[in-house]
């Protein structure tokens, strides 16, 4: 595969891989892009090599409230493709980049024939369960600056990469918080020279600061998807954020 690639399709032994990688197409996904939205079926399967994707569940308010986001660790519309049921949330492209597609059918196919195949897509959706419940005890217990921290850190693992493009808007939508709170916290972590944002453009500086910084939640998500995704035996492990830059 010529790009990079995805950790849960790396996960596969020879058979599952040779059923699934015929019916993969390489395509870009464009920044607030929604791959399938609440209630809509979804009619193709999506496994981001360096796109982070984030499910969300939209209010009547307007707002949109992240439980999980996804990255090259893992795949997304799998289960309501798998079961022929309306997806329960929105996938919505938080961070631009590229993924593979593959169709329903070959994909349903691929999952019906390897067992393998089928403990990794479940594992996965346990992963997800486990995040979404993190992220809601996060959201309720956590100072700001530390659920930033979190979250820079985790969409950086997604993405395989520490530089990050987003507007304050987009981390202000993704937090559940005003745009003004997160000036004053990415102005604070800047000061500290854990990051450098600027027009909407992140980069990780201070790897082991942010970890400082970030609350337990980062852990607990990694280690829960290092614990689950283990095939063969042995642990897929997501491997850790990137150095800082200049490294």
């Amino acid at each position: 595969m010529p790009f990079k690639s995805n950790l849960l399709l790396d996960a596969l032994g020879d058979l599952e891989r040779h059923s699934l990688v015929p019916h993969l197409a390489r395509r870009e996904l464009k920044q607030r892009q929604i791959l399938f939205d609440v209630r809509e079926a979804v009619n193709k399967i999506y496994f981001p090599t360096d796109a982070v994707i984030s499910l969300v569940i939209p209010l009547s308010t307007g707002e949109q409230v992240e439980t999980a986001m996804v990255g090259r660790d893992g795949v997304i519309g799998a289960i309501p493709a798998l079961n022929g049921l309306a997806s329960v949330n929105r996938a919505v492209v938080k961070i631009a980049g590229q993924c593979f597609v593959c169709e329903i059918e070959p994909f349903k196919n691929a999952v019906a024939k390897h067992s393998n195949l089928q403990r990794l897509i479940a594992a996965h959706v346990q992963v997800l369960f486990a995040q979404a419940q993190q992220s809601a005890a996060c959201n309720a217990t956590h100072h700001i600056e530390s659920r930033l921290a979190r979250w820079l850190l985790r969409a950086a693992d997604l993405r395989g990469g520490n530089e990050l493009s987003l507007t304050q808007e987009d981390i202000a939508a993704i937090l559940g918080v005003r745009r003004t709170s997160v000036t004053v916290v990415a102005r604070t972590l800047q000061q500290a020279g854990m990051i450098k944002y600027a027009r909407g453009h992140i980069r990780l500086l201070d790897i082991p600061a942010l970890q400082e910084t970030a609350c337990e939640c980062y852990q607990a998500i990694k280690s829960n998807y290092d614990a689950l995704i283990q095939p063969d035996g042995n642990q897929a492990v997501l491997s850790p954020t990137l150095a800082p830059a200049g490294d």
